[in-house]
């Protein structure tokens, strides 16, 4: 669940995404200050809050953290609307420290590989990158499912060249690092950096 804020702008509205939206083919459906946005089949995969900063406290723009009061709040909002479903809390950090600890070449591509990366107390994902520094035996920034980059894309599992992936290991570009250099390749962190540490972007 992506929780996305950005008043200049789209305006005083949060942006809840639950799921990805691939076919395009929307439906939405407002009530009062909430808005439903599902799929032709009756897939929820986003909902907007209008108004929102008056009824949530929202810091920062881009992809934004919301406490458990928080998500009472707009499970209220959707209850008073006369809408079914509400919200789950989820704390888990999405961009986060990782540690490859395997990576083989993509069998159907010259420059695609395969990594088996730990991101969090054994928690190990699938992921295809196709950056050419990339090795066994790195730190790295991992963009989990769920996350949200700070140029907007949002990350979430998919299939590279017939592989699945579950992530985004990050270069210092796409995070909006300061002095992030123009070349290609993902960002190696130091030895000390501590894996499933949640980690700064720009944004």
């Amino acid at each position: 669940m992506i929780f996305a804020y950005n008043k200049e702008t789209i305006g005083d509205t949060l942006l809840v995404i639950v799921a990805n939206d691939e076919n395009k083919e929307n439906q939405t459906e407002r009530k009062k200050n909430v808005a439903r946005i599902q799929t032709a089949d009756g897939k929820t995969v986003a909902w907007n809050f209008f108004d929102a900063s008056q009824y949530v406290t929202i810091e920062g723009n881009g992809q934004v953290t919301l406490s458990d009061d928080d998500i009472d709040v707009l499970n209220k909002q959707l209850e008073m609307a006369g809408f079914e479903e509400r919200l789950a809390a989820d704390h888990e950090p999405k961009i986060v420290v990782g540690y490859v600890k395997t990576c083989v070449d993509h069998p159907d591509s010259d420059h695609l590989h395969i990594t088996e990366t730990e991101v969090d107390n054994g928690q190990v994902l699938q992921i295809v990158c196709g950056a050419s520094n990339i090795a066994a035996g790195q730190k790295v920034v991992v963009a989990k499912p769920g996350a949200m980059m700070p140029d907007g894309l949002m990350i979430w599992p998919g299939k590279l060249r017939g592989v699945e992936s579950y992530g985004m290991i990050c270069s210092a570009k796409e995070l909006h690092l300061p002095n992030a250099p123009e070349k290609n390749g993902i960002l190696v962190l130091d030895d000390d950096a501590v894996v499933g540490e949640a980690f700064p972007v720009g944004k």
